[in-house]
């Protein structure tokens, strides 16, 4: 009797380890900024990525009922505290890391750290999965098998930027205003070759970098950019420094234009222009709110904002949790290097469109949406954004192909 007794136990204790195993979750760990100046900009991304994963879960789950869990780790806008996190995050448990939002030498000091880990751990790697960090070397000459982009890269941005520029005659002079970090160094790069090969006729007419969220005050900048006559700037700010810029041109009486990548894919920007009342803000990305003929974007809108209390404002990281739940279901595993390879040309209708992820160096392809902040006038722009009566025009819409870049990438693969 006892030994039946002991055999029954050791039966009903496999049982509960096999079905606490199966139902284990497939854990994705987030690493952005959640402190800092850029905080409401790593929440933002935060809980878009969270959203997919509640909505991906809700309706299933993975292809075999297990379900996505996202770990949270403050990256602190360090490369280094990334690192550590990527650590604890794999120690945890984590198989993909989705980041993006602490800009491209941090994303790159991911990758580099993942790649190294992968070749030491064999049959237990991590991916890294960017939203937002746009570095065209990401995809290109420092391609890496383990890492995704799922946005335009910042050529392609700006090449629809070039696109509607050549459309603007009224545009002859321009400065450029940027950030001095990688990101902020490439949009001035790709603006003066790219809308220069568009319009050979434009005069740039100055170039400044600045310290990257340490400026206070715009002013002497502004000053620098007036003096050299410019009507319009292209600048790669985003956060405070995009608003301070704003509030200084504003103050001195500047109706500028501005030429952005995402600045109205991050909360304040349209409040900003709002109080301002002066100054042309553009911007391009997948989507805007309020972009007609994109009633599935507008049904996620609305549900989001039923979810979470705030305003949906990025399809693309939206589609991170989504567009990996369809890779392990085409591969039918969670093991990470079978996961890349389905990603792989991988094309899936999605709420702006078509998009495919390039096989040859995991660039995702998508629409980019030009347009510009402007007051609500019933026609072109019929609701406005953060409680004020300025919204989004849309200015010019490029499919993925008119702006696909050729790349550099020679990938290695394992």
């Amino acid at each position: 009797m006892p030994i039946r007794i002991s055999a029954l136990a050791a039966a009903a204790a496999c049982t509960a380890a096999l079905s606490a195993q199966a139902a284990e979750p497939f854990k994705i760990a987030f690493i952005d900024p959640l402190s800092g100046p850029f905080v409401s900009t790593g929440e933002l991304m935060r809980d878009h990525v969270q959203y997919a994963v509640d909505d991906v879960n809700a309706k299933g789950g993975l292809y075999n009922g297990d379900k996505l869990q996202l770990l949270q780790f403050d990256s602190k806008l360090s490369a280094q505290e990334s690192q550590s996190a990527l650590q604890a995050a794999i120690d945890q448990g984590a198989r993909v890391v989705v980041t993006g939002g602490s800009g491209s030498s941090v994303v790159a000091a991911l990758v580099q750290a993942a790649s190294r880990y992968n070749q030491r751990n064999p049959g237990k790697e991590v991916l890294v999965l960017n939203h937002s960090s746009i570095d065209p070397d990401l995809t290109g000459r420092s391609c890496s098998f383990w890492h995704f982009m799922f946005d335009a890269n910042t050529a392609m941005r700006m090449q629809a930027i070039a696109n509607y520029i050549k459309t603007q005659p009224a545009i002859q002079k321009i400065y450029l205003l940027n950030q001095d970090y990688a990101h902020g160094k490439q949009w001035a790069h790709y603006g003066r070759d790219l809308v220069g090969k568009a319009r050979p006729d434009i005069q740039f007419v100055g170039e400044t970098l600045h310290p990257i969220g340490r400026v206070k005050d715009f002013a002497p900048y502004v000053a620098k950019i007036k003096e050299a006559g410019a009507d319009s700037v292209i600048t790669g700010n985003w956060g405070q420094d995009l608003a301070l810029l704003l509030k200084s041109a504003a103050d001195s009486g500047y109706n500028l234009r501005y030429f952005n990548h995402s600045a109205g894919g991050f909360p304040g920007t349209v409040t900003s222009i709002s109080q301002t009342r002066i100054g042309q803000l553009t911007w391009v990305a997948e989507w805007h709110p309020g972009q007609a003929d994109r009633p599935q974007a507008d049904a996620r809108a609305r549900d989001y904002k039923a979810r979470t209390g705030k305003d949906f404002l990025a399809p693309r990281m939206d589609l991170v949790p989504r567009m990996l739940a369809a890779a392990v279901a085409q591969a039918r595993s969670t093991e990470p290097v079978k996961i890349a390879k389905a990603l792989e040309d991988l094309q899936i209708d999605t709420i702006v469109g078509p998009v495919k992820m390039r096989g040859k160096d995991h660039q995702l392809l998508l629409p980019q949406v030009v347009n510009t902040i402007a007051p609500v006038d019933g026609k072109l722009v019929k609701t406005g954004w953060e409680g004020t009566n300025y919204g989004f025009r849309t200015d010019a819409v490029y499919t993925p192909q008119q702006v696909e870049l050729p790349t550099e990438c020679q990938m290695k693969r394992p």
